[in-house]
């Protein structure tokens, strides 16, 4: 299962993010350091299921379906808060770094109200520029990093060039602890010159950056975007960066908690709710709900969070969800379940690196596959595609 981080400054409402996004109970408060130990729960991202399109009714091993809407488990870990000279020791340090390491990709929570300090204490809103939050996540990850290699950077180094061994297996069996393979050092390194032996702190350090870049890309989400506030600091953001996302995790919490007690018909990620029963509303509830209604889902389209799982699966790690089956004509498994499996595979994948995710023994025993729609033979060397059905034929 892909795991990603939730990861920011003390108090910014990473909890809150965390608890919406999982349904977990996160204990939440309005202080740094609210989540000391790792916690780690199922999220779900969406996509549009086969099912309709067929005209049959699936049977999710994982995950489920509703009306159409295929929802696919990924594991979210939210960690301690981090503050400016953590990889120096400084808040909780290395702990936060350590739990995040073998995360895939890195949700980045940024307070657009302006309200918590760069300690993560807080402030008056508007009083600090979350714009100076966003780039010390990636300094501090690759400062951390930074200081795992120095220490033996003369050694591995010398070695390398006396020996001609290949610097970027090298380099990715030093950092196996920090998720970091042998592809991502490959590509890292087509920055740089091969002179090895010469680079200086400022080359290694602009080789982690990319390294880290690749290895573990970051989305930015502007949290608490219904506060006055935060509107000129999204757009500020958004002019800044590529990959900004509003959220508001405390509406979406609110309306998810109000679904729960049967109060409202809601479905994250949409732009709006129905009140199921007024009679049944007290006044805070109403007042929060009409708030939400008007803050959040009509000025900006959602909540946000539902938003932020998707595009950092899709985009930031450029996955793809494929179905697997074993009975192409009944696009079912050998138990008679129909679309059991949506799985999540790197675009550009094949059907051989399709066995290989679903066991290592069907992709060792792979011998062909069948595009179950087509019900027809395609090539190990295809290029798969969103949503497609296949079937993997092995002999093991």
């Amino acid at each position: 299962m892909l795991q990603i981080a939730v990861t920011g400054k003390p108090n910014v409402g990473k909890s809150s993010f965390f608890n919406s996004a999982t349904l977990s109970q996160a204990e939440v408060a309005n202080y740094p350091f609210t989540t000391i130990d790792v916690n780690t729960a199922v999220a779900y991202i969406t996509a549009e299921c086969p099912c309709g399109e067929l005209g049959v009714t699936c049977n999710p091993r994982t995950g489920k379906c509703v009306d159409g809407t295929r929802y696919i488990p990924v594991e979210l870990i939210d960690v301690a808060g981090l503050v400016p000279g953590a990889y120096e020791g400084k808040g909780l340090g290395n702990k936060f770094l350590d739990d995040l390491s073998q995360a895939r990709a890195l949700i980045h929570i940024i307070d657009a109200s302006g309200s918590t300090d760069e300690e993560g204490n807080p402030c008056d809103p508007g009083s600090h520029d979350p714009l100076d939050d966003v780039n010390f996540l990636r300094e501090e990850i690759t400062m951390w990093v930074y200081s795992i290699l120095q220490r033996n950077w003369p050694r591995l180094i010398r070695k390398v060039m006396s020996e001609h061994l290949n610097f970027a297996k090298v380099i990715s069996e030093q950092l196996t602890g920090v998720g970091i393979t042998i592809d991502d050092v490959i590509e890292a390194e087509r920055i740089m010159d091969d002179n090895y032996d010469k680079w200086e702190k400022d080359d290694i350090l602009r080789f982690l950056d990319k390294l880290l870049e690749i290895s573990k890309p970051i989305i930015i989400v502007a949290n608490k975007m219904d506060t006055p506030e935060a509107e000129e600091n999204i757009r500020r953001l958004q002019e800044e960066y590529d990959k900004v996302i509003p959220t508001s995790a405390e509406s979406e919490l609110a309306l998810v908690n109000a679904r729960s007690t049967g109060l409202i018909d809601y479905v994250s990620g949409e732009d709006h709710f129905e009140v199921l029963d007024e009679s049944k509303l007290k006044d805070k509830q109403r007042m929060a709900l009409e708030y939400i209604d008007t803050n959040v889902l009509k000025k900006y389209g959602s909540t946000g969070i539902q938003q932020t799982l998707n595009r950092a699966v899709y985009e930031l790690l450029d996955q793809i969800v494929v179905y697997p089956v074993e009975d192409e004509h009944k696009y079912s498994d050998q138990k008679g379940n129909i679309l059991p499996d949506a799985l999540l595979i790197p675009h550009g994948s094949n059907p051989r690196d399709l066995a290989y995710c679903i066991h290592t023994d069907i992709g060792e025993g792979f011998t062909h596959a069948i595009d179950a729609r087509k019900n027809m033979k395609i090539s190990s060397e295809q290029v798969l595609e969103q949503s497609d059905i296949i079937s993997i034929i092995s002999n093991k």
